[in-house]
């Protein structure tokens, strides 16, 4: 079969590309193994789908390259997406840190892109395998599965590696690999920490605790949100984001009282209560068992706090405003919601998504080395890069 352009992919990235280069006239292929378009749409924000967010700014985001996605995102903002929603009459509501999500369902945003996909006839081929991809004098040969497909331009939009339940793999990696493209080292990014053995057993019986802490790792940006202790670790929104800015072996620093300057509360306290005890004090700060577990970890006395001399409390202050915890690891791929690394940007053009030494290749979506906070940021540059790719493919 011989058409303008075939998607790679069925995802986020995927299906924007394929409605965009539609609209234009073009006649599209989008080819994905997997049984049903959308998946990891269709799981997100707990089935709700954070699909944007009303702030999107390039310091959002982290690429080797900090610069690469300025143009995509000033091609296609958030609010090109939101009014692309409100068309479609899909009601929604925005969260804490303006994250924007769905009311009813993420099945209303996958059943929005097909929509727009079937508008410029777009045709969707699932349960399609790739076997073979060549380079061909007028354009790309496309080998699967469900037949040979010819095009004048290819979008990858294959995705990363995080969930591979939903069926990821490095097929894109391999892709532009084999057109001569540098792949950047990935690694699961917004994704749990994992515990060293002695921690975990100190803290394993907090499981299911939350609190606002603020937490960042290797000098990247502070994130105030809830941190999650688990059976293995800890999690939730302000652990995932630093994630994303972590080192292997590196430490990850958390505020647990954010908005306290523990130094001075403890000495009001001091003055205030000078015969009640510690572990009494700092379970009315914070959750009692994790107070009672920090007491027993860092070998705090249980005395009463007109006991404890200057250099205890200093010590107290400054584990509960700055504790440094050294994770084992993470959760990986099984668990993260993105990968970060994939297709050095600097082999692809910021204003147009094509490869620069390949005519007729681009590149949409988490393949590339572009990866947001979360908050809607990931699916943001899956909207603009798809636009800007389905606008020149």
């Amino acid at each position: 079969m011989k058409c303008d352009v075939v998607v790679i992919g069925a995802g986020a990235a995927g299906l924007m590309a394929a409605a965009t280069a539609a609209k234009r006239g073009r006649s599209v292929v989008v080819l994905d193994h997997a049984k049903q378009a959308g998946k990891k749409i269709l799981i997100s924000g707990g089935g709700r789908c954070n699909f944007t967010n009303m702030e999107v700014l390039p310091s959002n985001f982290l690429c080797t390259n900090p610069h690469f996605v300025k143009s995509a995102l000033a091609q296609y903002s958030n609010w090109d997406f939101i009014s692309m929603v409100c068309e479609h009459g899909i009601s929604y509501h925005e969260r804490d840190h303006g994250q924007l999500f769905c009311d009813d369902s993420a099945k209303d945003i996958v059943k929005m892109l097909l929509a727009e996909c079937d508008k410029g006839q777009a045709s969707i081929r699932l349960r399609t395998n790739i076997n073979d991809v060549v380079n061909t004098e007028f354009g790309f040969r496309v080998q699967t599965s469900n037949g040979l497909f010819e095009c004048q331009s290819l979008i990858v939009a294959s995705g990363g590696l995080s969930m591979p339940k939903l069926g990821a793999t490095p097929y894109g990696y391999q892709l532009a690999q084999q057109f001569g493209l540098t792949v950047m080292p990935t690694r699961a990014g917004l994704v749990p920490l994992t515990l060293q053995p002695e921690d975990k057993q100190h803290f394993e019986p907090l499981s299911g605790i939350s609190l606002t802490t603020t937490v960042s790792a290797n000098q990247g940006p502070s994130f105030t949100e809830q941190l999650l202790f688990t059976h293995r670790g800890i999690s939730g929104p302000s652990v995932l984001q630093a994630s994303n800015y972590r080192g292997v072996g590196e430490p990850v620093t958390v505020d647990l009282l954010p908005s306290d300057d523990v130094s001075d509360k403890l000495t009001q306290a001091r003055e205030k209560h000078p015969k009640r005890l510690l572990q009494t004090v700092l379970s009315e700060w914070l959750p009692g068992r994790l107070a009672e577990a920090l007491m027993a970890k860092q070998q705090w006395p249980n005395e009463q706090l007109c006991q404890l001399n200057k250099m205890q409390l200093d010590n107290i202050a400054s584990t509960l405003n700055g504790w440094q915890l050294k994770p084992a690891g993470d959760e990986g791929y099984r668990t993260a919601e993105v990968t970060l690394g994939g297709v050095d940007t600097d082999q692809i053009s910021s204003k147009t998504m094509e490869c620069k030494t390949v005519n007729g290749l681009y590149f949409a979506g988490e393949v590339m080395d572009v990866t947001g906070w979360l908050g809607g940021y990931n699916f943001q540059w899956a909207w603009a890069s798809g636009y800007v790719a389905g606008s020149n493919a």
